[in-house]
């Protein structure tokens, strides 16, 4: 072999080994480097926002995928979910106003006729005078013993002063009845708190003028007098 053919042997190879170097070169930088740990990589976390906004969005997706039908029939629904509860809340308040009227109602027929009794029970009261003034024994007189002899009654037709005493004292002791029946029919009644306690030191030892209640009223104080308790 000639010295000229080794020189371009030689040229050759050369140029065929600077080519081979320069392509790997670059295929080793094309390739991307990876890094090895042994921690894991974190997940992405997403922000509280970005999940509220998906999920507005996420709604307001479904909602335009409703027809308008379906749209229409939600609001009625929403519309007679408030009426309900409004409904509700009226008929309460209604019970109640029909509750309040009847017991108005009743209040007034009970004590619609306070006044008027309180003035009859001043005549009440003068009627009870009138026969507390006549005492028992021209009332009811007593009775003729047998040992005594029997007077045979005057001839003349006139009634004695002791007889018009006793049919006046029945005349009045039947109008206080009558009167007293009709309260009675009105819820009034008396009421004598001889022998109750009038405080922790003293007791009701008399009533000088009978108390009277209308149902659950005191209509007018009894007049008492009390005694207080000596300490032994």
């Amino acid at each position: 072999m000639s010295s000229g053919t080794l020189q371009l042997f030689r040229a050759c190879t050369t140029l065929l080994s600077s080519r081979s170097l320069a392509r790997s070169s670059a295929l080793v930088r094309s390739q991307p480097r990876r890094h090895y740990s042994d921690t894991k990589p974190a997940q992405d976390e997403v922000p509280a926002d970005t999940k509220d906004a998906s999920d507005s969005e996420k709604s307001s997706a479904e909602s335009e995928q409703l027809s308008p039908e379906a749209v229409k029939l939600k609001a009625k629904e929403t519309e007679v979910t408030d009426l309900m509860g409004r409904l509700r809340y009226l008929q309460a308040d209604f019970l109640n106003l029909q509750r309040n009227a009847a017991r108005e109602k009743e209040q007034t027929r009970d004590f619609a006729i306070t006044r008027f009794a309180s003035d009859l029970l001043e005549t009440v009261d003068v009627l009870a005078l009138a026969l507390k003034s006549v005492p028992p024994a021209a009332v009811h007189p007593p009775e003729p013993s047998s040992s005594e002899p029997d007077i045979p009654p005057p001839s003349s037709p006139s009634k004695t002063p002791e007889e018009y005493l006793r049919e006046l004292y029945t005349g009045v002791e039947l109008t206080q009845r009558q009167l007293l029946q009709t309260l009675f029919k009105y819820h009034v009644k008396p009421f004598d708190p001889t022998g109750d306690v009038f405080d922790p030191n003293r007791t009701v030892i008399d009533c000088q003028k009978t108390g009277y209640m209308i149902k659950d009223r005191v209509l007018r104080a009894a007049q008492v007098g009390v005694a207080q308790e000596t300490s032994s």
